[in-house]
């Protein structure tokens, strides 16, 4: 199953800051390849990652971190 989360930033530069991170970072829950650009505009950036849609979703939680630390959140 597919997974598709959209974050919202203050501006463009921050959202291209996380999606710069993105293209580093990989997931604590194992081999979880993400795809990320941006999208509705430059304040917003879509994530894409396949989960099996077993258990607890440790992707989506990381990545929840991840924006927060940037400043911003899941729309």
């Amino acid at each position: 199953m597919t997974s598709d989360l959209h974050y919202r930033f203050d501006d463009g530069q921050i959202a291209n800051r996380f999606l710069n991170e993105l293209t580093h970072w990989s997931s604590s829950s194992g081999n979880v390849q993400v795809k990320a650009k941006l999208a509705k505009g430059s304040h917003t950036v879509k994530v894409s990652y396949m989960f099996d849609g077993k258990g607890f979703d440790y992707t989506s939680s990381e990545l929840d971190e991840l924006a927060a630390k940037y400043g911003g959140a899941e729309v």
